[in-house]
């Protein structure tokens, strides 16, 4: 069965994209649509001519697709923040062919957002980095510390020396309790030895995801830091999927979901965390900086 997009052919005006629309039974207003376009899920049109009587702008033909595209997702995942993934995971995988660095960056805005929305991102990292780093004889306070302190901290989107040892501190509370490591000098690692988690590995990520959202929020996230993180995150993509059945073969529970193949979807709701991530080590990690200019 044929999908809406896979009948348009050539690039139209806007008129065109509500006429689209509406034959794919979607109901879709013009502001709706100038709104996509300022927040960055979809691009600006091909303009046509200048001064009075010029002709209407063009949208490209993939293009018209992603609109299409989005109107179909769009009862899936009705929140802009969330629609916003979709382009983004499509310049990501596909380029610039079909969604530019200016939209894409205005996508990642739109999915970071601002306020409650970027506070609601800020709270799932840290029960995502808690999960990773939970041992189960941890105490319920101390995994409570560490979410509470590694939000707080994201979301302020700056890390003094006080807060770096402080978060340090939650966090070997939570992977290092102290009735079991506390008379011992060992350092927990967990997971397999080429992607182990440490406490001095969380603390170097919490410090990239920090970097990455104060560089978001003050618009100082370039489009040329986007290609190069993007670079990155293609190259890191595939070092993972030719190592991920060795890492899952060798990870034991709980650290056995992490290294477990995502889906499509899951792929495209993680696509804006995992970017975030990268961008932050590109800003943080001269090893991060290295391995992107060697994959441009």
């Amino acid at each position: 069965m044929d999908e809406p997009w896979d009948r348009v052919t050539a690039s139209g005006t806007l008129e065109d994209m509500i006429e689209n629309a509406r034959a794919a039974g979607f109901d879709i207003q013009k502001r709706t649509i100038h709104d996509w376009i300022a927040r960055g899920l979809l691009d600006q049109p091909v303009r046509r001519g200048a001064g009075r009587g010029s002709r209407p702008g063009l949208h490209s033909v993939n293009q018209r697709k992603l609109f299409l595209l989005l109107l179909s997702k769009r009862e899936q995942m009705p929140k802009l923040p969330a629609l916003a993934l979709v382009p983004l995971g499509i310049w990501l995988w596909w380029g610039e062919e079909w969604v530019s660095t200016r939209q894409a960056l205005k996508a990642f805005r739109t999915w970071f957002g601002d306020g409650a929305r970027s506070q609601a991102v800020c709270h799932e990292a840290a029960l995502r980095m808690q999960d990773q780093l939970d041992h189960p004889l941890a105490s319920e306070t101390a995994r409570t510390r560490f979410v509470r302190l590694f939000e707080a901290i994201s979301y302020r989107g700056r890390m003094t020396d006080s807060d770096r040892e402080e978060l340090e501190t939650a966090a070997r509370a939570v992977f290092e309790p102290p009735s079991v490591f506390g008379s011992t000098f060992i350092l927990r690692a967990v997971g397999p030895p080429a992607a182990s988690i440490t406490v001095d590995a969380v603390v170097t990520h919490t410090t990239a995801m920090i970097a990455a959202i104060t560089a978001l929020r003050e618009g100082r996230l370039s489009e040329e830091s986007l290609v190069q993180a993007r670079a990155l995150y293609r190259k890191s993509k595939h070092n993972y999927a030719e190592l991920r059945p060795y890492f899952a073969a060798q990870a034991t529970a709980p650290m056995s979901p992490l290294f477990a193949e995502r889906t499509l979807g899951e792929e495209l709701n993680n696509c804006g965390k995992d970017l975030l991530l990268i961008a932050g080590l590109l800003l943080t990690s001269p090893r991060a900086q290295q391995a992107a200019a060697n994959a441009s």
